[in-house]
């Protein structure tokens, strides 16, 4: 069984910078890619990126540039660094990981972005 535990979710101010973990733990745990989605406040879910392994990650254009998605695959860790939010970047944050051809998802973490 894999679990993803999400954490660092919070209000975050215009302009400003938040980072986003989530830690994989279980056994036979050889991700393939770990990665980001959002839902909006109107139920839209929106890819983020994600970070294949051994390969490139990739982005959305509504957060290339602003956004950076790194891993740590000794600690089966994916971060989302956000950095420039605006408001349109207020959503729930799901992490997820792909093992074995499975995808796992993250409970979710509120993020808003207001001044």
């Amino acid at each position: 069984q894999v679990q993803l535990v999400e954490s660092g979710g919070g209000l975050v101010q215009p302009g400003g910078s938040l980072t986003l973990s989530c830690a994989a733990s279980g056994s036979a745990l050889l991700n393939t890619a770990m990665g980001w989605y959002r839902q909006t406040p109107t139920n839209e879910r929106q890819w983020i990126g994600t970070a294949t392994l051994g390969g490139p990650t990739t982005y959305s254009d509504s957060v290339k540039g602003r956004f950076d998605i790194s891993t740590d695959n000794a600690k089966n860790t994916v971060y989302l660094q956000m950095n420039s939010p605006t408001p349109e970047d207020t959503a729930i944050y799901y992490c997820y990981l792909t093992n074995l051809g499975q995808n796992y998802w993250g409970q979710g973490t509120q993020v808003t972005v207001s001044s």
